[in-house]
């Protein structure tokens, strides 16, 4: 069920990520285009150029494998690496969540993405049913005596009272729901508690994954970011040669000393009678 939930909720940091890449892309190719068009040529120039000056040192091909291996696996593992942050810092597995209900109207609206604090169950707030102060947790009802065909998804309530015996339990409702939920919560199915939410985000998630996209999509994206990392790599050899042929043609002369260049010019002042 975890591992369910974390592979679903990368989709929305992957996507970022791919998205920023290519905006970055778009304005590299914007800024290249604008310098291009700021660059006047002239082919009647003539100047004693240092070929070794001109000869730039190009990386070899086995290190430009090991660095497209390198971004290829950052671009895989970045996502991963971010939820994994988000876990040590929320102190839960599950950091984020989405609400795919509208059980908690008008707090949180379907769609929205969550973010989940683990805390100690003793610190989870209570509160009444009409004041609404007690704390939003999240849990996982499948299996939980007393709930009646409870959803796959995990479940985002407010806490409407609370007892210990021998563990933690909490009596929960959504906050558009007319009654409270079937049975109790015990503390060891509470996810975490909700901290934070990005509004509508979350819908990535649920028209993915009610179309059975999400996995496809998934093994796109990553195609399409392997495609574009190497074609970043190719691109920018073939920019390097492409600028290398172009200075090329400008005209040579090794022979050209720069005395040679300072050029005596007499000129007679002497007036003819």
């Amino acid at each position: 069920m975890k591992l369910k939930i974390a592979i679903e909720n990368l989709i929305i940091p992957i996507l970022i990520f791919y998205v920023k890449k290519i905006y970055i892309d778009i304005l590299i190719y914007f800024d290249h285009r604008t310098s291009e068009l700021c660059v006047m040529e002239n082919k009647n120039l003539i100047q004693p150029i240092n070929k070794k000056k001109l000869k730039k040192k190009e990386p070899p091909v086995k290190r430009k494998i090991v660095i497209g291996v390198i971004l290829i696996i950052f671009a895989f593992s970045g996502s991963f690496l971010i939820y994994y942050i988000l876990q040590i810092t929320l102190h839960t597995s599950n950091p984020m969540v989405v609400v795919v209900s509208r059980s908690m109207e008008p707090t949180l609206l379907k769609g929205d993405l969550l973010f989940l604090e683990g805390r100690d169950p003793s610190q989870i707030k209570s509160g009444s049913i009409i004041g609404k102060e007690g704390d939003i947790i999240v849990f996982d009802a499948r299996n939980l005596p007393g709930w009646i065909n409870p959803p796959n998804d995990p479940i985002v309530h407010r806490v409407v009272e609370k007892w210990y015996d021998g563990a933690w339990f909490f009596q929960t409702k959504g906050d558009a729901n007319p009654s409270i939920d079937s049975a109790a919560v015990p503390e060891n199915r509470i996810l975490g508690v909700v901290v934070g939410r990005i509004p509508y985000i979350g819908w990535v998630k649920i028209v993915l994954t009610d179309s059975g996209l999400l996995i496809p999509l998934l093994v796109i994206v990553s195609a399409l970011l392997i495609i574009s990392i190497i074609w970043d790599i190719v691109k920018k050899d073939d920019d390097s040669k492409v600028k290398d042929k172009e200075e090329s043609k400008l005209v040579y002369n090794p022979k050209v000393a720069d005395d040679d260049l300072i050029r005596e010019i007499e000129i007679d002042f002497t007036e003819h009678k």
